[in-house]
């Protein structure tokens, strides 16, 4: 864990509104941060104000990101669940589990499938049974070789704010079905619900538009819906569209 080393010249201030608290590790002196560039220090019950120069407050920033880190709750399942990437297709969840389980306990093993063609997806999560499996495990599978692909281990991402639900959970509501409708495949994680929309929109009456997402984050699953008012309006997009450039990747464009 990082910390403060030295300490600048102090100069008396009046006590601040609001502070976050970073306690360091074995050491009875504690830090308060206010203002940006202001930091409480004490010992006992003195306390004496401290102004920080900016190379000080990158430092304590640092700090209190990794006291933050330091305490997560390592018995939740966000702090034990790994994403695997770049997996074979032949890989199922038995296998998975059973490679896993060679550097520590698995609690659950789930290999992603696409929901139409039913193939592998490429991509898995790895629930471990501690922190303590889950930090073997990276360490020990993160860029391993697999029936000849490099595998890629690592924490999955942080769950999402409660204004990003809200802004995900608004898209989704914004989507208007329809029974003429079609999968879009191979999307660059770039690709929004919006510029889906606009894209489709040239070929025909775009009902709506939404991506994919990773469930718990807002990143992109690599696919999505475009619905439209017609059948002739899914045929003229899946002709015209199938295999078209968006984003610098082609996709594909099936009836869903």
């Amino acid at each position: 864990m990082a910390t403060i080393s030295s300490i600048p010249t102090l100069n008396l201030l009046s006590q601040p509104k609001t502070s976050i608290r970073i306690q360091a590790q074995s050491s009875k002196h504690s830090f308060q941060l206010s203002k940006p560039t202001h930091l409480r220090h004490s010992y006992g019950n003195s306390v004496s104000p401290i102004l920080l120069k900016p190379k000080e407050i990158s430092r304590v920033s640092a700090v209190a990101e990794e006291t933050s880190v330091s305490t997560q709750d390592p018995s939740s399942e966000a702090a034990r669940r790994l994403y695997v990437g770049n997996i074979p297709r032949t890989v199922d969840n038995a296998e998975l589990k059973k490679i896993f389980e060679e550097h520590g306990a698995v609690e659950k093993a789930e290999v992603m499938y696409d929901k139409y063609s039913k193939r592998s997806r490429r991509f898995a999560f790895v629930t471990m049974k501690t922190v303590e499996d889950v930090n073997a495990a990276i360490e020990k599978l993160n860029g391993s070789d697999i029936g000849g692909r490099e595998i890629k281990v690592n924490i999955t991402e942080k769950p999402l704010s409660t204004g990003d639900t809200s802004l995900l959970q608004a898209e989704e509501s914004q989507f208007v079905d329809s029974p003429h409708k079609v999968y879009v495949g191979n999307l660059a994680k770039t690709v929004t619900s919006d510029m889906l929309s606009k894209f489709f929109s040239e070929k025909g009456n775009v009902l709506g538009a939404k991506i994919s997402r990773v469930p718990g984050t807002s990143k992109s699953t690599g696919f999505g819906f475009v619905s439209f008012a017609s059948d002739e309006d899914v045929e003229a997009a899946i002709s015209s569209l199938n295999n078209a450039l968006l984003e610098g990747q082609k996709i594909r464009v099936n009836k869903a």
